[in-house]
């Protein structure tokens, strides 16, 4: 065995010839490496993960070369024993140095490993599933079937719901002036009522900790509680477990009703209402969050004016992914089906040039505050309403009619959740259509023909039961009520009645009665014919004047009809909007008799439908007539006359 002590010489040369060979290393990886960065045309710089890895590696190099460089420096001469020991310490500190870098090392791998599992993703199970679009990329199989066997049930995202913080914040959607208003400390005291049937146990909760933690303590007098004959086991013994744990932090907070029978969307809000005792009552749904300072207001306007019913502004929590979004204020209307819709704010508001000034509402949703006391001196709500729809609409019109007021504060937000689908009900339509006549034949007098019409139902005989209302006949007369011609006029005179209106319903052609003219592909202004299926696209207007209206009733000035044209070129007929029909002076006039030809009174062409080939599907054109004749479904002689309808 050859003994380094006696080659004195040999070490030095061979530590200098391993410095030689990493330094020429060095140099070396590092052209190399500048090589690629100008065969690369740049890609290093359009990716600075790649560029930022081979500066590490360049410096690392270099640490190495300027570490060989020393040690090679080093060993040209004889170490002192001071050197030596130093050497010695610096023999120690450099595993000291490796084991950071190991460690470093080490954390990048398991952050890259961790990102990588981040970054799995998983079979889709329900593509075609609305709670998937912009939600729930990162779940697992067993994961997606359990939130959409959830939202099948619920018609929102419970598989969220229930992951989410009861107390989590939500943006303060207020206008800038109204987080700096000030109210009085001695305000009315409130009962906050909500509503539910089988909705999610998270849900009500999150509502009940936000109306705590956003109300003032010395306002909020009790949040009652009505459950609608629900199902759901979870909101038998575990919500009265829950109940008792918020009274014991606030003794006698909360109390619960329950019906024993399925009773509705509106009796549950009169059991809520017979349960309260404040001086205020806010009726709720379940699924809401309020907003900061969203009570004060309410209180506020109400001790100034006892008649006035109260409408907070509705932000919206979507269905999936439980964002809140923020919606303008509005005032609050309906159509002619008394579906509920959002109305411009008037003219008068924007005179004001104060956002925190209330804002008069023709109608209410749901949702209202009202005082106690007065809202059961004018009839709370309609108890003979079945399920949903048409009992806001019906509340708001004898508010109106009967010495009240309805105003939206801008000052009040509530965020309500949205469902993508109501499971209780799968079509609500006929619930709405019921309590819609329900609604005319109590309150809108002989403009109640409009609800008939929109609904697309013969006046008499409709085959509807909307029930007994002669109480509600009663209660009119006793308040000695305005009329419906009053409250168009000076209320909602953005819903225009039409007098004129002699046929309705789907128009057939006697060629062939299984199809109907329909108003077509939307968007797109050609009418079809169409099997056919009596909705509103192939509901059609005939009116006195001579009009036809194609594709549902809409009668209101900012929402206009649809008016049936012949262009008096080519073979195909136009539907145009009717105020746009009269600017351009289109052939918008037509000769029409149940039984008989449709003929426009300016070109004589008529409307028929031709067979381009005895295999095709009908067509409806304009050409010369030829004889062909219609029928429209429901017709009328004059508007308003229950003795002239044939």
């Amino acid at each position: 065995m050859v003994s380094w002590r006696r080659l004195p010489g040999l070490f030095p040369t061979m530590l200098f010839l391993v410095s030689t060979a990493n330094i020429f290393l060095v140099f070396y990886v590092k052209n190399v490496i500048q090589e690629l960065k100008k065969e690369s045309h740049g890609y290093l710089e359009v990716h600075p993960p790649s560029f930022s890895h081979e500066n590490a590696v360049i410096e690392r190099l270099e640490h190495l070369e300027m570490y060989m460089h020393n040690i090679s420096a080093n060993s040209m001469k004889k170490p002192s024993h001071n050197e030596r020991m130093k050497q010695k310490e610096d023999d120690i500190k450099l595993p000291e140095e490796s084991k950071g870098e190991m460690h470093q090392a080490e954390k990048a791998k398991e952050e890259d490993k961790m990102k990588k599992e981040k970054k799995v993703v998983h079979r889709k199970l329900f593509p075609d599933s609305r709670l998937f679009k912009r939600w729930g990329a990162d779940l697992t199989e067993e994961q997606q079937t359990t939130a959409q066997d959830l939202f099948t049930k619920y018609g929102y995202n419970v598989y969220l719901s229930d992951r989410l913080p009861l107390d989590r914040p939500i943006p303060d959607t207020r206008y800038p002036s109204c987080k700096e208003k000030k109210y009085s400390h001695d305000l009315p005291t409130l009962s906050v009522i909500l509503i539910f049937m089988n909705e999610a146990m998270s849900i009500i909760l999150r509502a009940i900790t936000s109306i705590i933690n956003r109300t003032p303590s010395h306002l909020l007098k009790e949040i009652v509680l009505v459950d609608d004959y629900s199902s759901n086991e979870a909101l038998k013994g575990n919500l009265d477990e829950q109940i008792k744990n918020y009274n014991a932090k606030h003794p006698g907070l909360l109390k619960i009703v329950r019906h024993q029978k399925r009773e509705g969307l509106t009796q549950a809000r009169i059991s809520g209402w017979e349960a309260s005792t404040a001086d205020v009552v806010a009726i709720l749904d379940a699924h809401i969050e309020v907003n900061v300072g969203w009570a004060e207001p309410i209180l506020s306007r109400i001790k100034e004016d006892r008649t006035v019913i109260i409408s907070p502004v509705f932000d919206n929590v979507r269905f999936d992914d439980f964002e809140l979004l923020e919606y303008a204020v509005a005032a609050d209307g309906f159509d002619w089906a008394l579906w509920c819709l959002y109305e411009p704010l008037p003219r008068e508001w924007y005179e004001l040039k104060d956002e925190t000034a209330p804002v008069r509402s023709p109608s209410i949703m749901g949702i209202l505050a009202a005082h106690r006391v007065f809202l059961g001196e004018i009839g709370v709500l309609d108890g003979g309403m079945h399920i949903y729809g048409g009992e806001n609409v019906e509340l708001g019109l004898r508010v109106w009619q009967c010495g009240g007021q309805i105003e939206v504060l801008p000052c009040s937000r509530v965020a309500h959740l949205e469902r993508a689908h109501k499971p209780y009900l799968l079509d609500f339509s006929i619930a709405v259509r019921r309590n819609a006549l329900r609604v005319a034949e109590v309150w809108m007098d002989d403009y109640k023909y409009m609800v008939y019409f929109a609904w697309n139902l013969p006046v008499e005989n409709p085959g509807i039961d909307y029930g007994d209302v002669s109480s509600r006949k009663e209660l009119r007369k006793k308040l000695n009520c305005k009329s419906f011609d009053w409250y168009i006029k000076n209320v909602y005179p953005n819903l225009i009645p039409l007098t004129t209106i002699v046929g309705y319903g789907t128009m057939k052609n006697t060629l062939n009665e299984n199809i109907c003219i329909d108003q077509g592909p939307v968007p797109g202004n050609t009418p079809i014919m169409y099997g056919c299926h009596a909705y509103s696209p192939q509901h059609l207007f005939y009116l006195s004047t001579g009009e036809m209206y194609i594709g549902g009733l809409r009668s209101r000035q900012n929402t206009v009809d649809r008016c049936l044209t012949d262009p008096g070129t080519g073979d195909l007929p136009f539907i145009e909007q009717c105020n746009e029909a009269v600017k351009k002076g289109l052939n918008m006039h037509w000769d029409f008799k149940q039984g008989s030809s449709v003929m426009n009174k300016k070109t004589r062409r008529c409307l028929e439908i031709v067979k381009d080939n005895p295999s095709s599907p009908d067509r409806l054109v304009m050409q010369n007539c030829s004889g062909q004749k219609w029928n429209v479904q429901h017709t009328v002689k004059d508007w308003g006359k229950r003795s002239a309808l044939r």
